[in-house]
């Protein structure tokens, strides 16, 4: 009985993943701003959105790999969009938005294999459903649908590369290390 509890519940050490996860994704977040603002600046401006977003849909799956509860994915992108506008992001309030959107689009991942499966196939889903949901976000709010066609498919296969590299790739690496420290045990 305890353990089927364990396994649907929250416990104090996921609250506290969660917690560090977020803090930490912000401060990464809010400085990566700064990545955007550069890219932005040059001829490479109609795709500076797309290379960077990778970076900003880290929190969440990280959560989700390292917590492996329903909704851990959402809650840690918007925590972490949160910590991000607290530290003062050009973006202001649309940060929270944007997070539970990034977040929405990274759990669908998860959800999508029944919530179970949290290792490569899972995380493979949450980059396909993250890069989809923002780019149709990213359709009517960053104006996306004004672009032709042939723009479109390169800014979605530019997007889903960063988020494919980011989130997917990166984030599964950096799980790998915690396995191999011993710490989530």
């Amino acid at each position: 009985m305890q353990k089927a509890q364990q396994h649907s519940g929250w416990s104090l050490k996921n609250v506290i993943f969660l917690a560090i996860i977020a803090i930490f994704f912000g401060v990464i977040y809010q400085l990566w701003g700064y990545a955007y603002y550069v890219l932005a600046a040059t001829p490479l401006k109609p795709f500076a959105n797309d290379l960077t977003l990778g970076v900003w849909l880290m929190a969440g799956p990280l959560a989700g790999l390292l917590i492996r509860r329903p909704f851990a994915t959402t809650i840690g992108e918007v925590l972490a969009a949160t910590v991000e506008m607290f530290l003062f992001s050009s973006w202001g309030a649309s940060t929270i938005l944007s997070g539970f959107i990034q977040g929405i689009g990274s759990e669908l991942g998860f959800a999508l294999t029944g919530y179970r499966n949290w290792d490569k196939k899972g995380l493979a889903l949450s980059v396909l459903t993250a890069t989809i949901v923002t780019f149709i976000w990213d359709l009517f709010n960053s104006g996306y649908i004004d672009y032709a066609l042939p723009m479109l498919l390169t800014l979605f296969i530019v997007r889903l590369l960063s988020i494919a590299f980011f989130a997917g790739v990166l984030v599964y690496w950096i799980k790998q290390l915690l396995d191999r420290t011993g710490l989530l045990n």
